[in-house]
């Protein structure tokens, strides 16, 4: 199994470009799905889970093609879904990642029905489903569960009549499911409480580009008019909020000074104003965000919470970097009630934090060591490649398939800025 060898202590400096979101690219490939016309996507990142859901919706009876441009960034990838030869995803597929579950909604729009396997992905927490069910039901699909399995029908069929639904929480995922949901049903769907994140915007302009119907993407109140079909199109993938955030953490964390080409600051503003108060220089710019560590860094409060709060995929990180901050800060964890699994091996590595249930407060220290630390989830393993880029010593981080889910060329970006940097192939 490979791990990622880091010799720390050295300063950040120079240009990283930011890949394609990856959280926006596993909800756009859906999207083949709803129209038998081609669907290309750019700017697609390289990721494990990117090939994984490829290989799902092959399975489905998607033909995809990726090429690469040399005048762009990333991959491009053809998906064409003419016909759909199964509208079943099995377990042995979706077992890999949760967000295939998010095959279900455009499954039942195109086809009327749809057979999932309830999903894996990290184990950061309970994430339930059931708001996805919840939803579609309002918009009259009929649901059942068995064996594992969801099945969501439209009723005698046909089409799902549409409906109105309010989320009693903010559901990310959920929200997506409906509205792919709900582009191809018979009449209006309003969905309230939604999610506004900057990736449920992409999904829904990408929508609008294939001719779909939709109104409120971004507010709390997005409204779905059904259409009869929807065409192909080309569309690029957004830029990665959380891989910026995540490289501005190493500029603050190794006192570097980081230019992140191709970062939108209005997609991360929680994030560029707690860099702000951590007493990171913040520069924006027409080719992206600059981050500048000039000074010491100070302790903050943070908590998470949807968006347009702090990100919870961003907690890890600057629990990282705080952990060099001088004085105490305060961390509370409020979307998934499991994500603090990398405190025991950034304390390994000397930092000094007290977990109390979802709340965390966290030392900081002046001096950090390298050591060999095992990642638990995708952020996680960020917060240790990060706490490594400072450590004094050499740093081993085990199961770095985690990072290979989520960040592209990890070690070639971090290496063209000053880090020593290397992967390790496994026995």
């Amino acid at each position: 199994m490979d791990s990622i060898l880091i010799q720390g202590g050295k300063r950040l400096d120079g240009t990283i470009p930011i890949s394609g979101a990856k959280n926006s690219a596993l909800t756009l490939l859906p999207c083949a799905l709803l129209t038998e016309d081609k669907l290309t996507l750019i700017n697609l990142p390289r990721l494990a889970d990117v090939d994984s859901f490829g290989h799902l919706m092959n399975e489905l009876g998607v033909s995809t093609k990726v090429d690469k441009r040399p005048d762009e960034i990333g991959r491009r990838m053809t998906l064409r879904a003419k016909k759909l030869d199964s509208t079943t995803a099995p377990y042995d597929m979706v077992r890999r990642m949760r967000a295939s579950i998010l095959v279900l909604g455009p499954l039942l729009a195109r086809a009327g029905d749809a057979t999932v396997s309830l999903p894996g992905g990290c184990a950061i927490g309970d994430r339930p489903i059931d708001l996805h069910l919840k939803a579609l039901e309002a918009m009259g699909a009929e649901i059942e569960l068995a064996a594992g399995y969801v099945r969501a029908r439209a009723p005698r069929g046909g089409r799902i009549p549409g409906g109105d639904f309010t989320f009693p929480v903010v559901s990310v995922g959920a929200t997506e499911n409906a509205v792919m949901a709900a582009v191809l049903a018979r009449g209006r769907t309003n969905l309230y409480n939604a999610a506004r994140e900057p990736e449920i915007v992409d999904l829904c302009r990408l929508l609008q580009k294939m001719g779909a119907q939709i109104q409120g993407a971004g507010s709390p109140h997005i409204s779905i008019e059904g259409v009869e079909g929807l065409n192909g199109c080309t569309y690029a993938v957004m830029p990665d909020r959380i891989e910026a955030g995540s490289y501005a953490c190493a500029a603050g964390i190794t006192g570097g000074s980081l230019d992140l080409i191709g970062a939108r600051a209005e997609d991360m503003l929680a994030t560029t104003n707690a860099l702000a108060q951590c007493g990171l220089m913040v520069e924006l710019h027409e080719r992206g965000v600059r981050i500048t560590a000039d000074k010491p860094l100070k302790p903050l409060a943070l908590s998470t919470a949807p968006f347009p709060g702090f990100a919870t995929d961003m907690q890890a990180q600057f629990m990282a970097m705080l952990c060099r901050a001088e004085g105490e800060s305060f961390l509370e964890e409020t979307i998934f009630e499991n994500r603090y699994m990398h405190v025991p091996e950034l304390r390994r590595m000397g930092a000094e934090i007290d977990v109390r249930g979802r709340s965390a407060i966290v030392h900081g220290v002046q001096r950090m060591t390298g050591a060999k630390v095992m990642a638990t989830d995708l952020r996680a393993s960020m917060s240790l490649i990060l706490a490594g880029l400072a450590a004094e010593g050499e740093t081993e981080v085990l199961r770095v398939y985690h990072l290979d889910r989520g960040y592209e060329r990890l070690e070639e970006k971090l290496s063209a800025v000053g880090a020593t940097i290397e992967r390790k192939g496994g026995g």
